[in-house]
């Protein structure tokens, strides 16, 4: 899940933004779980994941 869409209860700002300690502190916690792939866009994700099946297909046919 990205944070760019969420919302804080607390001050009713994006999350994203880390206008109060409460959205700091979920930005942060959802970027360490996130790891990589989380700091990525779903369309990149999607870029990347069309480029791994061309590679296999290529080299499936090269095999």
């Amino acid at each position: 899940m990205t944070y760019d869409r969420l919302v804080c209860a607390s001050c009713a700002a994006p999350v994203s933004e880390g206008r109060c300690p409460v959205c700091r502190a979920s930005r942060e916690r959802l970027q360490r779980e996130a790891g990589i792939f989380g700091q990525l866009n779903p369309a990149v994700l999607a870029a990347l994941l069309i480029v791994l099946i061309a590679v296999a297909v290529l080299l499936r046919q090269a095999v």
